[in-house]
């Protein structure tokens, strides 16, 4: 991990549709950025503008609503896994402090006979906003698409068959959130929007910030604005990644500030997709990841073993 002060940027449509010249040159940027940055910059990404645009207009309609209505969709038992998720809930696993935001989550929609069908909770449907639901079914599955060919060259990248993730992700347990960050109105002494922390899952998609705040901490402990611009998104590493290339691919730490007192007053929503692959996946090192100059960091485990684990630290999951 370098000392960056610059997050890159990488073209997927040189991916899908390019020569094979292209296709390398696209793998080994990305895979350098994950292993160097654990952050990237992506172009092209292939999620439409006006489905996203929809979705955040329903975001926003569904989070003016008042408490009491939104407080309808918080249901027990799912630890935030599905529908409402009131403010200040959730908290980085090192800190006490609730973020100061709140949050809709969907998950996986199982259409066929695949048994995993069990393991997951209905979504929450919005009979006050039912665009949300509607589109955020949408939008999940593309951000899947996406996100399938990143790993795909990923898989490349690391010397694996293209393929290696295709069926641990197929029908996994990904989750799209719409976060929305009121105006802060009073001193928020120590709580920031989103304290600093490492994302559970594989990778992460996050598109549709609506103004800026999100920072990625660097080798020397310096934080660097992450700004995409207009149609692009920002995809990190996640801590299931990382532990399966063994520490060779960073879970960087990241966070969302809160903005100058002048500007408490404007509020902000992002929309990420957290890609998560089916629980039974094994998450033991590849074996590939693991040299002298870098021996084995953990134990073995399966991602939905992690999952919980890690719920239970951010306080999703009693």
């Amino acid at each position: 991990m370098s000392d960056f002060t610059v997050v890159p940027k990488v073209d997927l449509q040189q991916y899908i549709q390019g020569d094979e010249a292209d296709k390398k040159a696209f793998v080994k940027a990305l895979g350098d950025a994950f292993r160097d940055i654990g952050f990237v910059i992506v172009q092209n990404h292939g999620i439409p503008k006006d489905l996203v645009d929809s979705f955040y207009k329903a975001s926003m309609d569904f989070f003016y609503l008042p408490k009491e209505t939104k407080l309808k969709y918080e249901i027990p038992n799912l630890a935030g896994q599905r529908g409402y998720t009131s403010f200040g809930k959730e908290h980085a696993k090192q800190s006490d402090v609730g973020d100061l935001k709140e949050f809709f989550q969907f998950g996986q929609t199982i259409e066929d006979n695949d048994p995993i069908k069990s393991e997951y909770p209905d979504n929450v449907f919005v009979e006050d906003v039912p665009s949300l639901s509607q589109d955020g079914t949408k939008l999940y599955k593309s951000f899947e698409d996406s996100g399938a060919y990143l790993l795909e060259a990923i898989a490349i990248y690391l010397g694996l068959d293209k393929d290696f993730f295709a069926e641990k992700i197929h029908h996994g347990n990904s989750i799209l959130r719409t976060i929305y960050y009121p105006p802060i109105t009073s001193e928020p002494n120590s709580a920031l929007r989103a304290e600093q922390h490492e994302d559970i899952n594989l990778i992460t998609l996050l598109v549709g910030a609506s103004s800026g705040g999100l920072q990625v901490q660097n080798l020397a402990g310096d934080w660097i604005a992450v700004v995409p611009e207009e149609h692009e998104i920002a995809i990190n590493v996640g801590d299931m990644l990382q532990r399966l290339t063994n520490n060779y691919l960073k879970s960087t730490t990241h966070r969302v500030v809160n903005p100058p007192k002048e500007k408490w007053h404007e509020e902000r929503l992002s929309i990420p997709f957290f890609l998560h692959p089916r629980s039974e996946m094994s998450l033991d090192c590849l074996p590939g990841c693991v040299t002298d100059e870098r021996p084995l960091a953990y134990e073995p485990i399966t991602a939905g073993e992690y999952l919980d684990e890690r719920l239970r630290e951010i306080g999703l999951k009693k």
